[in-house]
């Protein structure tokens, strides 16, 4: 039982470590943001702070590394069902779009001015090896790749980060639909 009260304590703490961060992020780089700064707003002394990471780039790193884990699974999970060849499918990015949404805060502070452009980098070139892995496996081949990928990438990168700061987005449902149809077919096909 005070094993569970702990867990909850500690769950708490992150949560308010990670709500103050993603605060101060919309304001700052990340090494602007001192720990005293991060504890104060938090609302917990450094202390406490220290019992869960060494210092604010550490607490990035493990919150990126745990974001990145759930999205890779997301992308093992779902592209293994794929037979559509190097585009991804709308049933893909729905889920990839729900998963931005129930991050949506972290995810615009990650995207954001004041962002993390190594995570964003770390993503895309997942995303390549899967397309990559795909590809091979497809019946056809994208004469350069890099283009194509290049694109793809890039333009569903600026949807996400449109969609991430709009006052009242579409939901993800609506989105992912949007950004197949511009995937597979171009402007035309949302017309």
């Amino acid at each position: 039982m005070a094993q569970k009260k702990m867990d909850r304590r500690v769950r708490r703490t992150k949560a308010l470590l990670l709500q103050g961060l993603i605060q101060l992020m919309g304001e700052k780089d990340i090494k602007d943001i001192s720990v005293k700064e991060l504890s104060d707003l938090a609302d917990i002394n450094r202390g406490t702070f220290y019992l869960h990471y060494s210092d604010v780039y550490d607490m990035l790193s493990k919150i990126e590394g745990e974001l990145f884990r759930e999205f890779n699974e997301i992308l093992e999970r779902d592209l293994a069902k794929e037979k559509s060849g190097p585009v991804i499918s709308r049933p893909v990015l729905l889920d990839l779009f729900i998963f931005l949404e129930n991050n949506r805060d972290l995810a615009r502070a990650l995207t954001g001015p004041h962002g993390d452009m190594a995570f964003i980098n770390r993503l895309k070139e997942l995303v390549k090896e899967k397309l990559r892995l795909m590809m091979n496996n497809a019946e056809h081949t994208v004469e350069h790749f890099d283009y194509f990928y290049s694109f793809m990438v890039s333009g569903c990168i600026g949807v996400i980060e449109c969609w991430l700061n709009q006052q009242s987005p579409v939901s993800p449902e609506e989105i992912a639909g949007y950004c197949s149809a511009l995937l597979l077919g171009g402007l035309p096909a949302v017309q």
